[in-house]
Order: structure tokens, then sequence, then C-alpha cells
């Protein structure tokens, strides 16, 4: 009978972030909200399940509007002292910080696990990404500032996918650069691995502070705050969008990262294998990435060598429990992917996946969860097999949308121009990529994609350190980040500056990225 590994129990998580940050959590054992430079108000206490099993993590600390401002208030008083901080002193407390998190970053792991579903090696990944990249900037800061002074208060709003490489991430560097910041705990996961994150930043000395609640109530306080000098948000196009609208005629920084569909096109080619190992590696975490690949583009006289390729991909896929183990001295599985965040998640999928069928899409795959793979009689309500769909109907919404799951969408045309029409469905990308053998072509289409990043014969990703990252339309509102933007961004320099981004009246390219479609390799 297999059992879970005692090292991944969820009861044993608990008290082990319970002893590491004993300050973060109130007598009843219940999380709470950084406010004021002190760890207090529980809120109001939503429900908080496992996507793994369905199981109670605990309670959400949602607090209301008029405390968040009493939060951010304070933190924008925080951060007029914090910016007459001395650089090297700055870069000491961070050092501290990310020597602090080296310590804790295998129960984070675990914690993100239990969390968000994450397996743990990409759990693992997330949080070493963190410390990497921040220690980069450690190194490289004082060329990058230069003269340039720190805005004031950040507010970081994030999804709950990467709430380490790239929320913490960011909240580090923004501190690094003389800022103080305030976040919000991702409602769908990523609470305790944040709470001990900040309770080890808070230690250190770093002007950080961490509030839970509805996004569209605490908005106020986050967005349109007259204290806030930058924010800087991740997530869907919907929430995005009506952010967007309300930051118009201000004058407040932002960098807003929201979603796009990433395609792959596939013209005149023949490296099948070196395509399949690329396919296998963007159904990481059940392709729950703003920069996953979910629609591929194929000449129509190649499709049977694609999808020779591809199902084979799909078969081979390892998904199911990540904490599936034979016996307690066994490591956890390697998989592709967990769970996704939750059984709404998953609803939601079908609901797409049923209406394309029903107008006319074809299934080419639809994969179910093994019983090999699950404990007997857990809840799977969040688990859902790869799919793939052929001809989507243009009148589908998975023909426009990005599903944020494991569901791939495949159109086969005929001619180049169609190729690139076809890629260019979304209005705007963050990522996209061509296969193609004859390079004076895949230039030619590549120049013509509507993506910040795109790729010949490799994936892109977000990446790490000097890359600069942006968006193409409406995958992106305002500065570009990575690399000395990301400080740009958060820093000012000569009145009336015109920064590098997405915005409603200009946008200004980053000279290498110029030439972005030229480049092969992995981003």
């Amino acid at each position: 009978m297999p059992i879970i590994a005692a090292a991944a129990e969820w009861e044993s998580l608990s008290a082990r972030i319970r002893s590491e940050a004993p300050e973060a959590f109130d007598s009843e054992g219940r999380v709470l909200n950084l406010i004021e430079g002190e760890w207090k108000d529980p809120g109001f206490g939503r429900h908080y399940e496992s996507p793994i099993d369905g199981r109670s993590l605990g309670r959400i600390p949602m607090i209301e509007l008029e405390t968040a401002r009493i939060a951010v208030k304070f933190a924008k008083a925080e951060a007029a002292g914090w910016a007459l901080t001395d650089l090297d002193e700055r870069r000491r407390r961070v050092n501290d910080c990310l020597a602090g998190l080296e310590k804790q970053k295998e129960l984070i792991a675990l914690l993100l696990m239990w969390e968000i579903g994450k397996p743990y090696a990409q759990a693992l990944t997330d949080i070493e990404r963190c410390m990497s990249g921040v220690d980069w900037y450690v190194a490289n800061i004082e060329s990058m500032l230069g003269d340039r002074a720190p805005l004031g208060l950040i507010s970081n709003i994030a999804s709950w996918n990467y709430p380490m490489s790239v929320l913490m991430h960011s909240v580090l560097v923004e501190a690094l650069a003389g800022n103080a910041t305030i976040s919000k705990t991702p409602t769908d996961g990523g609470l305790y691995a944040l709470t001990l994150a900040h309770a080890v930043a808070r230690k250190c000395g770093l002007p950080v502070s961490l509030v839970s609640g509805s996004g569209g109530q605490l908005s106020e306080a986050l967005v349109r705050n007259e204290f806030v000098d930058c924010l800087a948000f991740v997530g869907g196009k919907t929430n995005g969008g009506v952010i967007a609208s309300s930051l118009y005629d201000e004058k407040k920084r932002y960098m807003l990262e929201m979603e796009g569909v990433n395609t792959y096109g596939v013209w005149k080619f023949s490296d099948w294998a070196g395509l399949g190992q690329q396919l296998k590696k963007g159904f990481d975490y059940g392709k729950q990435r703003c920069t996953a690949y979910v629609r591929y583009v194929v000449q129509r006289e190649l499709f049977p060598q694609f999808l020779e390729m591809y199902l084979p991909v799909l078969r081979g896929l390892r998904y199911g429990n990540p904490v599936m183990v034979e016996k307690e001295t066994d490591p956890l599985p390697k998989l592709d992917f967990g769970p996704l965040i939750n059984s709404k998640k998953v609803e939601e999928l079908r609901v797409l996946y049923v209406e394309a069928l029903g107008k006319g899409a074809i299934s080419l795959f639809e994969g179910g969860v093994e019983e090999s793979m699950i404990f007997p009689n857990q809840d799977t309500s969040a688990y859902v097999g790869p799919a793939a769909l052929l001809n989507i109907p243009k009148n589908c919404r998975l023909y426009h949308s990005e599903p944020f799951g494991p569901i791939d969408t495949i159109v086969v045309v005929d001619h180049i121009e169609e190729l690139i029409s076809e890629m260019n469905v979304s209005n705007g990308a963050l990522v996209s990529s061509i296969a193609c053998d004859d390079a004076k072509i895949a230039r030619r289409v590549a120049e013509e994609l509507r993506a910040f990043k795109v790729g010949i014969n490799s994936i892109k990703s977000r990446g790490d350190r000097e890359e600069v990252f942006g968006g193409v339309g409406q995958s992106w509102k305002g500065c570009f980040v990575g690399g000395r933007y990301l400080v740009l961004a958060v820093t000012a320099g000569e009145p009336g500056e015109k920064l590098y981004g997405n915005f409603p009246d200009h946008s200004r390219m980053p000279e290498e990225l110029m030439l972005r479609a030229v480049g092969a390799g992995h981003g």
C-alpha cells in the first residue's frame, strides 16, 4: 500500500513552519499578516486546501480594505528611511536574507508542493532561481543603479504559480534598489511559502510587508493608493486590463504581465527528435506558466511527421500525485506535473474542451490519470491529463484564449502567410517560436510574429539575471523588466525620462532586443 513520505506529511510541515517562524502565527496556529513591521491580524479566514488531495491547509488571513490602507501607509513611511540606507548595508541585509532562504529551501519546496501541487524538483528550482537571480543583482547592482534614486513603495501582486522566482525575487531586488515593498499573497496558493520567506526577510531588516485578501477589495489600497509609487502585477488579461485602465491617467510606474497565446510554428522542418524533447519539457507544471506553448501551427505536408513525434510525447508524460511513494525511504516521484491549482481550474478546462468538440474540433489525444499514480480513494478533483485538439473553430473561446493548463491546440496550414496569421491569433504574446530548417525563412517568419521573445528551433522562457522580459500588445503594459531594466523600472533617473516598455502612449525597445527574432537557443 503506497504511503506518503514522512518528510512530506502536511502535519509535519505545518509544525516545522510554525517552529521556524513562530512570530507569523497566533496562539491558535492561524497565519498572520505582516503589517506595520509586525505579524498580526489573522483576518476573517478563508478556507485553504491542497490541490494534491483536497485536505485543509488552514485558513488564508483575508483582511479588509481599511487594514490594507494602514499597511500601505506604514510601508510608504518605512520607504523613506530605507532609501537613506547605504547601498553596502542594503546588500548585506539582502545577502543575509539569501543565506536564510538557503537554510529553508527544502522546507519551502515541500510547502510549495502541498500548496500549489508543484512536483518537488520543480518547486526546488523555483526557489533556487529566486536566490541565484537575486545573488546576480547583489553582485551587479552598483553599476545598474548609478545615480538613480529609489521610487519609494512598490506594490507586488502576482499569481500563484511562481511565488519565489517571480514574486519574492522581485521583492528582494526592489528592496536592494532602495525601495520598501508590500505584497499580496495569491489567494489560490503560496501562502505558507511566502509567509516563511517574508519572515526571513523581515528578520534580516528588510522593509517588506505581506497581506492577504481579495484582489478586488484590496485594489484601492494596493493599486490606486497615493502612497504606492509603482505596481508590479502578474496575472490574467481581464484583471490586468482593469488595472491598466485605472492607471491610464496616473503617473504611477507599473509593470503588468498578462496572458497571450504562445505559439510554435512548424514549416519545412526535419529535426523531430529535438522538437519532441522541447515539447516534453514544455509540459512542466502542467503548462501553468505564462510562457507555456499551447498552440502549434503546422505545415500540412509535415502534419503526419509532427503527429508521429507528438503523440508519443503525450503518452510518455508522467503526472499524478507528487507525494506518491511505495516506502517511507523512497524518494519523491519525478513527474512532469501533478494536480492543477484547484478543481475549479480543471472544470474550466473541461468546459473549454467540450465546447470546442461540440463546435467541430477533433480530439487527437485525451489522457487520464492512472490509478497507480494516485492514492486509493483520494480526492482527484484537481487532476487532469494532457489533451490535444485539432482545428479549433474560430468561434470557440479556446481558439483565442490561453488555457493555462495541459490542453494543446493544433492548426494545419498550407501557406506561410497563413502560418504567420494563425501564430498571431492573440493580440500580442510573451513568447513564440518557429521550427524551420531554412534560416532565411525562419528569420522572415520570426520578424512577423507579435511576441516579445521569438525562438528559432528553440523554446523561449521568462529568463533570469541579465535577460530582459516583457510583452507585445495586450500581453504586457508598462516597463520591461529583467537585467538592468528591472532596476530602471523601480528607480528614478532624470526628470521626464522615457523608460523601455509597452505603454499606451509610447513604446521603446532595448537595443539588444531589436534582433530578438534571429537568435537561437533557450531563453
